[in-house]
């Protein structure tokens, strides 16, 4: 069975010619050695799995023929991941581990204390792409641009609640199971924590609950890791079929 997964956004369906970029022609022949006939594995995102066998494929490109759905489309829960960039291949690790565990939206966050000022939001969307078909995942979650936390909340729709990841609450992890259902988003603040305003401000919003995440205090990267699972262990679609 084909084992190679590729990301393409174009529409799938038995018989479908799909087109490949030069990048990933290249990655086919050049890196894996595959030639025309061979068989690989694709999807979009919508349309589930599919596999695909090669008709074309050269320097600049090359083209697929649909050849059969292996599996169904396969959506995470209404989980977004808000988190603010730390270093560079931590912020990858984020990305990366958020699309692998069910993140439908991922949301970096400018906070006071956030060490970036900026990031290449077309190079986690491809760690996410990467991410999803590394995983076996049908489902490539968007990566948002930097937005800053002020600006993120004054616009919050409150139906959906937020899970704040409170460094300063280190203790027992108390139990998700009494919470509600339904749309929720995990915010992890940066390496310096959140601020007495922004601290104050999350404080204040009836969206919001705070969490512990144990009686260490934990790396911004491993926050998201563990928040995440926290929730998708009680809350989300690891214990049942997907909402």
């Amino acid at each position: 069975m084909a084992r190679i997964r590729l990301y393409i956004d174009h529409p799938m369906a038995k018989g479908q010619p799909v087109p490949v970029e030069a990048a990933q022609a290249h990655y086919l022949s050049g890196v894996m050695r595959l030639r025309v006939g061979d068989d690989i594995l694709v999807f979009n995102g919508r349309d589930g799995e599919w596999s695909a066998r090669i008709v074309q494929i050269g320097k600049r490109g090359g083209s697929l023929e649909i050849v059969a759905q292996t599996a169904p489309q396969r959506d995470p829960p209404d989980l977004w991941l808000l988190f603010a960039p730390i270093k560079k291949a931590r912020t990858d690790f984020i990305v990366e581990k958020a699309a692998e565990m069910g993140a439908a939206r991922i949301l970096p966050v400018q906070t006071e204390f956030t060490n970036s000022e900026r990031i290449r939001q077309d190079r986690l969307q491809a760690h996410a792409i990467e991410a999803a078909e590394q995983c076996g995942g049908t489902y490539v979650p968007e990566v948002g641009d930097l937005v800053p936390l002020p600006r993120l909340l004054d616009d919050w729709n409150e139906r959906r609640r937020i899970l704040w990841a409170d460094e300063v609450m280190a203790g027992p992890v108390q139990t998700l199971s009494e919470l509600p259902r339904g749309p929720w988003a995990i915010l992890v603040g940066p390496e310096g924590g959140f601020s007495d305003a922004e601290r104050a401000r999350l404080s204040g919003m009836a969206a919001v609950t705070r969490i512990s995440l144990g009686p260490r205090i934990l790396r911004a990267d491993t926050a998201a890791v563990a928040a995440m699972t926290l929730w998708q262990a009680v809350l989300g679609d690891w214990q049942k079929g997907p909402d």
